[in-house]
């Protein structure tokens, strides 16, 4: 292995101001508040501080999906949270969510306004507040959660694992890049054997399953996650290319995947969602003109 770095831990770990890599000025080891100030409220009882990270799309796709079946409810405005600049530490958010991770969503529907954070749970929490993409069938319903939750262990090893040493870390080192690559590329095939016979990810049902593993698996599937696509041979798991095709080409996806969005095309990136006339007035390439 080229790999020759070599590093004998200190008896007391202590923290080192800027080491990190590309996230270094925000990451810290303690928890709480950097600065006060409050979280925006609009006029929908749901109200969503985000940014268009895979685990932050979860969420907009879901509430896309239950406006484009009807459920007039689901209305909501969606806030940006600049992590790159520390906003997911003002007072606000972290009275909202005290691990300072977007998603988070307020229901303010009720007398006293719900928090509800991590991106699985905001997804049952709307599941099963509209009724819909959550099986009320017992064994499909636990093949949903056993989904929902294997994406939900598996994906900080694509990210945080895999996604950090491969793409933000200050330096390339080979043992941590072939030992995520290697965990990354064993939990594509878990997923590809899956898909071999089933449409969906439960079977032939689409649920919140598909939602939470789409913006990890498929985006990995389709090269568009740190450009490493090729590096993975992602080529091979035509399973996941077809299933993650599929659920490109869904309008509620589509839009879902815009709101929150601060990067890529101007067209794509809708950085706040109050109405949905906002998909055709509001991406940044209609305000950059108006």
């Amino acid at each position: 292995m080229a790999d020759t770095h070599s590093w004998t831990p200190p008896k007391v770990w202590t923290w080192e101001k800027g080491n990190g890599g590309r996230f270094a000025n925000i990451n810290r080891p303690t928890a709480g508040k950097t600065h006060d100030k409050d979280l925006p409220v609009g006029k929908h009882p749901l109200q969503l501080y985000s940014l268009a990270t895979p685990n932050g799309v979860k969420a907009t796709i879901l509430l896309e999906e239950l406006l484009a079946k009807g459920h007039e409810g689901a209305e909501y405005d969606a806030w940006l949270i600049n992590i790159n600049e520390g906003d997911q530490f003002s007072s606000g958010f972290v009275e909202a969510n005290p691990n300072s991770k977007i998603p988070v969503l307020v229901d303010h529907s009720a007398q006293t306004p719900q928090r509800v954070f991590e991106s699985g749970s905001i997804l049952v929490y709307l599941a099963e507040k509209f009724g819909e993409f959550l099986p009320t069938d017992p064994s499909k319903r636990a093949e949903t959660f056993n989904w929902l939750f294997w994406q939900m262990g598996s994906a900080p090893m694509l990210g945080g694992g895999f996604g950090h040493f491969y793409a933000y870390a200050p330096e390339k080192w080979q043992y941590p890049i072939d030992r995520y690559a290697m965990e990354v590329k064993r939990q594509m095939d878990v997923l590809d054997r899956n898909l071999a016979d089933r449409e969906y990810v439960i079977g032939d049902e689409y649920t919140i399953a598909d939602m939470a593993i789409f913006p990890w698996y498929g985006a990995m599937a389709k090269g568009l996650l740190y450009d490493a696509g090729e590096f993975l041979s992602v080529h091979e798991y035509k399973n996941v290319i077809r299933w993650a095709d599929q659920l490109y080409a869904r309008d509620a996806v589509k839009r879902g995947r815009m709101v929150n969005r601060a990067w890529g095309e101007p067209s794509s990136q809708l950085l706040e969602r109050h109405e949905a006339s906002d998909f055709e007035t509001k991406t940044q390439d209609k305000v950059a003109t108006s």
